[in-house]
């Protein structure tokens, strides 16, 4: 997992989210779980950019969310 922004920053990001893209992040993190089976962060965040069009940032944010609430499911 990749993490560049500090937490502070990624809660920024993800609260911002909805406002500029129009969707909740509980919406993106459903179409990544239901997208491509990518394996790689970048990859994923390549995938949302390309096809929905989002800023570096926010793609990034939301992969970041997606692998972070993953985890915590394997852990329980």
């Amino acid at each position: 997992m990749s993490q560049v922004f500090s937490e502070e920053t990624h809660r920024n990001l993800l609260s911002r989210i909805p406002q500029c893209t129009g969707r909740e992040v509980s919406d993106w993190l459903r179409m990544v779980d239901d997208g491509p089976s990518l394996f790689r962060f970048e990859e994923k965040v390549s995938w949302l950019r390309g096809e929905h069009g989002l800023a570096y940032g926010h793609a990034k944010a939301i992969i970041h969310e997606y692998d972070l609430r993953r985890a915590a499911r394997k852990l329980t």
